[in-house]
């Protein structure tokens, strides 16, 4: 089985990795409000490092959609 395709395994990446670290704010909330801020200083690492942690959220809801939400139409 595709491991993208693994509800189970995707919960977990998004919950150890989308949210890594956990203390004082997860860094991809940290990033959130730096680009909701204006992106000032902004290097290439960090954009590279808000797609990284946020990638496991957007496998997380396309897997959503194409299981929950476009399957059971038919």
């Amino acid at each position: 089985m595709n491991p993208l395709n693994n509800l189970k395994i995707l919960i977990l990446l998004t919950l150890v990795l989308g949210f890594a670290p956990f203390f004082p704010e997860p860094h991809l909330w940290g990033k959130i409000k730096w680009i909701w801020g204006g992106a000032e200083g902004m290097t290439a690492m960090d954009w590279f490092d808000f797609a990284f942690h946020s990638l496991p959220f957007f496998l997380l809801i396309r897997l959503i959609v194409m299981k929950y939400l476009i399957n059971h139409d038919k």
